[in-house]
Formats: C-alpha cells, structure tokens, sequence
C-alpha cells in the first residue's frame, strides 16, 4: 500500500498544483483585471473565460485530480495503522470539497447565472459587481483548499520517508 499511497501523492501534488495555480491567478490579479474594466467588457471577458475553460488542458487535471481524492480519502481510510493515512485522506477531502465541490456549488452557478446575461443591457451591471465579489470568494476557498491539500501531499511523502524528515 506504500506504493501506491506514494503514487497517490506524487500524482495528486501535479494536479492540485495545476489546478491550485490557474486558480490563485483568478484570485491574484485576473478578477481585479476584469473588475477594471467597462461593466460590459467584463462580462464578455468573463464568459469567454468560462466557455474556453473546457479543454482537456484543464479539464483532465480538475476531474482527474478528483477522482484522485476521492481515492485517496478511501485508501487513507482503509489503511489507519499507516503513519500517511490522515495526510493522504485529508488532502484528498480537501480538494475534493474544497476544490470540486465549491466549484459545482459555488462558481459553477454563478458562471451559468452570468452566462445568461447580456453584456450590453445595463441591469447585467448590477449582476457582475455582485458576481466580481461572490465568485472571487468561493474562489479564495478553492485556492486555500488546494494550498492545504498540497501542504498534507507533502506530510504524506514525509511519512513514506521520502523527502526532508
């Protein structure tokens, strides 16, 4: 089972970090680039983003990596007695809510509620200040919880012995 807990791990650092990265670019400067922007011109931008999204490039990373924690919260629990198992299960859970979850919960609603608007008509204006703060939210938690879940891959490597003790 070490063998695959370090597999697990080695893997899952790859895909959080991935998808941890294109997301902290949205809480670090591309919503605050969009925010500057006409009210109109933001909106398009934005759902250009949210239709461009969907490619393999990220696609296969944000659904792999979950069913990669999915797996790695079943493999931690099964193996209890191992020294790896809660960093394994936890960094499992965290991006499989903290990343997966938010994103179907929180961003995913916002995106099609922004999707159905048109960027010229003014009461959309209204709609994208609100949606520029609330999805910005949701996305610091997705950023958080993939900061974490590769904090607890690295206790993980730790406890398989590998890398600095």
């Amino acid at each position: 089972m070490d063998e695959i807990a370090n597999m697990f791990a080695r893997v899952g650092i790859v895909g959080v970090a991935l998808v941890g990265g294109a997301l902290f670019g949205f809480s670090a400067f591309i919503m605050a680039a969009l925010a500057r922007m006409p009210d109109a011109e933001g909106i398009r931008a934005m759902q250009h983003i949210n239709t461009t999204v969907f490619t393999p490039w990220f696609m296969a990373p944000f659904f792999g990596t979950a069913l990669l924690g999915v797996a790695m919260v079943v493999l931690g629990m099964l193996n209890t007695d191992r020294g790896w198992w809660f960093p394994i299960a936890s960094a499992g859970g965290l991006y499989a809510l903290g990343v997966f979850v938010v994103t179907a919960a929180g961003n995913v609603p916002l995106n099609n509620r922004l999707a159905a608007v048109d960027a010229d008509d003014p009461k959309s204006a209204e709609l994208w200040r609100r949606y520029l703060v609330v999805w910005t939210r949701w996305n610091h938690v997705r950023v958080v919880a993939s900061v974490l879940a590769l904090i607890q891959l690295g206790s993980a490597l730790r406890a398989l012995g590998v890398g600095p003790a």
